[in-house]
């Protein structure tokens, strides 16, 4: 018989490899479904690339690959009345309802096409050499790639800095705001770091992932040696994220809390804040439904999903995203196009895993089986479980990747820059939520104005809690409530603000101070206001209620307020009109750039020009390759050489960009904008090595404002602007642009084409009225905790999705919710 089974096996030994380090064996899940061992027809894994397959599935693979040998492995489940402690090959576990379970575990190695069968006790009889080859004790024993990215990941690694204990602070008096940080040394408003030894706020390191900044932080501690940094966004009364530019890792910090409060920044305040605030019982109750007896909801498009450690977040957006015709339509589609079309490795695949996750919830009934992995016989919910595609989405994020909970309404952010990025050459179904805001800036002194517009994915309302319908009985409960705390008494009830939504709407629309603002009328710094209007209006209208907020310690905090949001919703009188008759507009100039006096040459990384150099590569060529890949490494210079080595010029002398750029338009006035809103030398650098046109690259930072994760993005999705690009730059001055759309798109937050206009399928412009079909709601007192639940109107019934519980709803709690999503009503 065991020489039987090794003649079996023999022809296909170069194709069955051993796990090794770094393999990812994918043992518990299809890369297309959600069939799992569980699954009535269990789950083979390829015995050459690990991936695993539903009994549906693996034939395909087979005649996809060539690769016959797979494992089969099949857990038996049995429901027992009764926990026993078994001392066997059964393993006991109890679900989310209470009941245990029996696991038993079987595996054996199958030969397509065939269908030859091997069990693995029967392995030990194989011929020495064959049983040493086919080690499926690796397989079995493998770890999940799940915990295995976990336990690899840098969290795990993090030491305590060296600098932690002896850092010196400036006495210097500066003072961190809760809110409101900008660059010390340019316009980045994300991803800002706060210097532990003099205060200073400035931008990270930018990579090719798109994540960062312009660097500006870095060079900080290049130029004073102030070794560590906090990311100020991060700062909670459990830490924060540090990172030691000395030591070039990640760090901890035992004294942060002193640190921070040399800075202002009391976390034993946040600390005590966070225990003192207790969550309001009602919210739970009342968002959940929990004291109504709801009715279960099975069925195409009522499937629940698993909360795989705080991911409710994730849940609640994409069941509310995969609710939207334009999602299905491109994504539900030909399965054997989708499996003909995947990668090598779909596991990785946006498109492919965006399929598995939505089909699965929309056409679950269309597959007996399937039903039978999601419900048990007693018709209990299980939902399924979505680990690979959450591993695919947060890979590279520092917080989506964590097990932490996180904010719905930056996931979803996320989510739609992910499909963005994966739609080149194909519909898009982001663009439902695309529109244009015109801004309106008008200078106070000169009363002239510039009118510009930027693309935007979500509409956020502030709260106006000075105009709560309920102030007479807010203001004395917080006189009971201080006087129970000066008296040592329980609190009162708490009582919840009524805010009316037309307040929240009235506040959006008011004029905002601008900071900063530089008058080009002027030609300096004065008062600045910016009124805010919809230039188009999407197909699917995002609303977010803006909750949460920092009070003046510090203080995260979770408004607890009731906003009477609308079923139905118009917003045409919130129609953009332009330049108005009278209106002076204020001159196209841009602010003048100030040059640094030291114009030393700047550093460069001797030690990877030198890595270069020893490859063989001219050092001239490495010199250049380390400038302009910023320093990061002999990597990524690397790369910037395989890119750039055909070039004429790639082994001259290294000569450094001047602040002038010559082929550029000259300014009307010699002393203002002697740049004509000209991006960084150096941001120009890392996208051209990256491959892309010169002229491209400054349109897409000119567009995005220079900055270069968006400018990234703009590239991506405006192919066709990049053969147009250079003939616009040598037109731009004798050819006067009378769109004003385009002009204002050129010195504006905008990720637009300038050439694109409100016809453009990219922008779906329609009338301003919607209705309501879904809300997100959060319950708890930080996005950092908590838990979320979604309502979504389907074939004219409310339903709640709770995780894994999908149920009719009784009473949507629609005052409570935190992100609301409309459809536009068909025109009558």
């Amino acid at each position: 018989m065991a020489t039987d089974l090794g003649e079996l096996l023999v022809p296909y030994m170069p194709t069955i490899r051993v796990p090794r380090t770094g393999d990812r064996v994918f043992k518990s899940e299809c890369a297309f479904s959600y069939d799992s061992p569980e699954s009535e027809g269990g789950l083979y894994v390829c015995m050459n690339t690990f991936l695993g397959f539903g009994r549906e599935h693996v034939e395909r693979h087979y005649h996809k690959t060539g690769q016959s040998v797979y494992m089969h492995l099949k857990r038996h489940v049995k429901e027992v009345r009764r926990v026993t402690r078994l001392f066997s090959n059964l393993e006991l576990n109890r679900d989310f309802n209470g009941v245990d379970y029996e696991y038993e575990d079987e595996a054996k190695l199958v030969i397509f096409p065939d269908h030859f069968e091997i069990p693995l006790p029967n392995i030990e009889e194989l011929p020495a050499l064959v049983s040493e080859i086919v080690s499926c004790d690796a397989v079995l024993n493998a770890s999940s790639p799940y915990k295995k990215q976990e336990a690899d990941s840098w969290e795990e690694e993090i030491q305590v800095s060296k600098h932690a204990r002896s850092l010196r602070q400036q006495e210097n008096g500066v003072r961190i705001p809760p809110s409101g940080w900008k660059c010390a040394k340019c316009e980045m408003r994300e991803n800002l770091w706060l210097n532990l030894t003099d205060g200073s706020v400035l931008c990270g390191k930018w990579f090719f992932d798109g994540s960062g900044g312009n660097g500006h932080a870095l060079e900080h501690y290049k130029e004073t040696n102030f070794p560590l940094a906090v990311k100020l966004d991060t700062i909670t009364p459990d830490g924060a994220d540090i990172y030691s530019f000395d030591e070039e890792e990640a760090v901890l910090d035992p004294h942060i809390s002193e640190h921070l409060l040399h800075f202002g920044i009391d976390m034993l305040q946040m600390q005590r804040v966070y225990n003192d605030v207790q969550p309001c019982v009602s919210d739970w109750e009342v968002i959940q439904e929990s004291s109504l007896k709801l009715k279960p909801v099975y069925g195409s498009g009522y499937t629940g999903i698993k909360n795989l450690a705080n991911s409710c977040y994730l849940s609640t957006t994409m069941q509310v995203l995969f609710s939207i015709p334009e999602f299905q339509r491109a994504y539900v589609g030909n399965l054997q196009r989708i499996f003909d079309y995947s990668p090598l490795d779909p596991t990785q695949d946006f498109s492919t895993q965006m399929w598995v996750f939505l089909s699965w919830n929309v056409i679950i009934m269309l597959n007996l089986s399937c039903f039978f992995i999601l419900y048990n016989c007693n018709q209990q919910q299980r939902g399924i479980s979505p680990k690979m595609f959450k591993a695919l989405v947060s890979k590279g994020h520092p917080e989506f990747s964590s097990d932490r909970q996180q904010d719905a309404h930056e996931f979803f952010l996320h989510l739609i820059n992910l499909v963005e990025r994966n739609s080149s050459g194909s519909e898009n179904p982001g663009d439902v939520f695309r529109f244009l805001v015109e801004e309106r800036v008008q200078c106070c002194q000169t009363q002239k104005v510039r009118y510009t517009q930027r693309i935007d994915y979500l509409m956020q309302l502030p709260v106006p809690l000075e105009a709560a319908s309920n102030r007479e009985e807010l203001i004395a409960y917080e006189s009971k409530r201080k006087e129970a705390e000066e008296n040592m008494r329980p609190p009162p009830e708490p009582v919840r603000a009524r805010i009316p939504f037309t307040a929240c709407l009235q506040a959006f629309t008011e004029p905002e101070n601008v900071p900063d603002f530089w008058s080009s009328a002027l030609q300096a710094k004065s008062a600045g206001v910016k009124t805010s209007r919809f230039a188009s209006f999407p197909e699917y209208m995002v609303m977010q209620i803006k909750k949460f907020t920092f009070g003046v310690d510090w203080v995260p905090k979770k408004l607890d307020v009731s906003v009477d949001v609308p079923d139905f919703l118009d917003l045409n009188r919130l129609r953009a009109t332009g330049l108005q008759t009278g209106e002076a507009e204020l001159p196209d100039l841009t602010p003048p750039i100030v040059i640094p006096e030291d114009t030393r040459a700047p550093e460069i990384d001797e030690s990877s020009v030198m890595q270069l150099a020893e490859m063989g590569f001219p050092l001239e060529a490495c010199r250049k390759a380390v400038y302009y890949t910023g320093n990061m490494g002999a990597e990524m210079a690397f790369n910037w050489i395989i890119a750039h080595m055909e070039e004429p010029d790639f082994a001259e002398p290294l000569a450094i960009p001047s602040y002038m750029e010559p082929d550029l338009p000259s300014p009307s006035f010699p002393t203002i904008s002697a740049l004509d809103n000209q991006p960084p030398e150096e941001s120009i650098s890392i996208l051209t090595s990256m491959g892309f046109p010169r002229h491209h690259t400054i349109q897409a930072l000119k567009a995005t404002n220079n900055n270069l994760e968006r400018a990234l993005d703009w590239i991506f999705t405006h192919p066709d602007c990049e053969d147009e690009s250079e003939a616009m730059s040598d037109t731009a001055e004798t050819e006067p642009n009378n769109n004003s759309f385009s002009n204002a798109n050129a010195h504006s937050d905008s990720s637009l084409s300038p050439d694109q206009d409100l016809s453009s399928p990219r922008v779906r412009d329609g009338p301003g009225r919607y209705e309501l079909f879904a809300f997100i709601s959060h319950m708890g007192s930080s996005t950092m905790s908590g838990h979320y639940v979604c309502h979504i109107k389907k074939e004219g019934r409310w339903l709640i999705y709770n995780d894994h519980k999908v149920c009719l709803s009784e009473r949507p709690p629609k005052d409570l919710g935190y992100m609301y999503f409309y459809r536009r009503l068909s025109s009558c």
